[in-house]
């Protein structure tokens, strides 16, 4: 009789807590005003001392990057280096998850992920960080809903506009100010691939000064899968391995980020003139004319776990657009 009571008591607590998911489901935030490209948003980010700070996302913040000022060097390094299957899958790579399962299985630990970016995106934008069954279920749902509404060229815009690179530096703008002194436009295919190594733990694991031996390998191996990927042409390839960032002062910088107090971005509000960026096809009939190329319909990914060093992605076309 005991057992029975408790199977139904479990039973119960089951059955309330699907309600409540459903329920908090109906209230999920919409993310069909997104598609509007001067929608401008304000979220909650974290500086490193773990206070909380607004930040705008849209054109109202100075350093927003409007996706055909971003190089498609600085999308496809994200690719190969996050989400191998990032034009393959429509929000939830179910492979990439398998994968990630098992790997933590044999490792008895939670070591990999298997968000893909546009997951990554929902959270930042929209979602707490708190590690819960009710959250990662809203994750999915809406990653399902902004790949319905949104185009992937849309997605990566507003990816690499509030990943986080450095002490409060949110968005590849950002951070192409405050790494190199220059545009996220100006980039070189060095600079790309070295702020993309940097995404999977800016604040120590992947710091470039405290750590810099280990941003610069990772950064290579990402060169090398733009390479395979035809993403650079070998001239292209033996020229970035060539060149080391120059991060002088960053110490410095880092410091005194750290010891005062930051201002909040919701106070900066001038727009960046985008710089005229060279033709590339793009996919799903997007406008700006650096877009990230949508990858071949033939081609196969290379099977790895998105943020994995494996990842493969699906060759670009170069060619100029009719």
């Amino acid at each position: 009789m005991g057992k029975k009571k408790i199977a139904l008591a479990v039973g119960g607590l089951v059955v309330a807590y699907a309600c409540y998911i459903g329920v908090s489901l109906m209230f999920l935030p919409p993310v069909g005003t997104l598609q509007n490209r001067r929608t401008n948003l304000t979220i909650q980010v974290k500086d490193w001392q773990g206070n909380y700070h607004p930040y705008t996302v849209g054109p109202k913040n100075r350093y927003w990057t409007p996706s055909g000022s971003i190089p498609a060097e600085m999308k496809w390094a994200v690719i190969v280096a996050e989400d191998a299957n990032y034009y393959k899958h429509e929000g939830i790579d179910v492979k990439a998850i398998k994968n990630a399962i098992k790997y933590d299985l044999e490792k008895k630990s939670l070591a990999r992920g298997a968000s893909t970016i546009t997951q990554q995106v929902v959270k930042n934008l929209f979602l707490s960080r708190e590690k819960t069954i009710s959250r990662k279920i809203k994750e999915l749902v809406l990653a399902k809903r902004m790949e319905e509404e949104l185009t992937k060229g849309r997605i990566m815009e507003l990816y690499l506009n509030v990943v986080e690179l450095g002490p409060m530096v949110y968005g590849i703008g950002h951070g192409a100010r405050y790494y190199f002194g220059k545009p996220a436009s100006a980039l070189t295919p060095r600079e790309c691939a070295f702020l993309a190594a940097m995404l999977p733990g800016p604040r120590v694991a992947y710091n470039p000064y405290k750590n810099l031996g280990k941003v610069v390998k990772r950064s290579d191996m990402i060169l090398r899968l733009l390479r395979s990927k035809g993403v650079l042409s070998e001239g292209e390839y033996r020229v970035a391995l060539q060149q080391m960032p120059n991060i002088a002062g960053l110490q410095r910088k880092v410091d005194e980020s750290i010891e005062k107090e930051v201002v909040p971005f919701q106070n900066v509000t001038a727009a960046i003139v985008p710089r005229e960026p060279v033709p590339t096809p793009i996919p799903e009939g997007e406008s700006s004319s650096r877009e990230a190329p949508a990858a071949p319909p033939s081609a196969e990914p290379a099977g790895a776990a998105p943020g994995g060093e494996g990842n493969g992605a699906a060759p670009p076309v170069r060619e100029e657009p009719k």
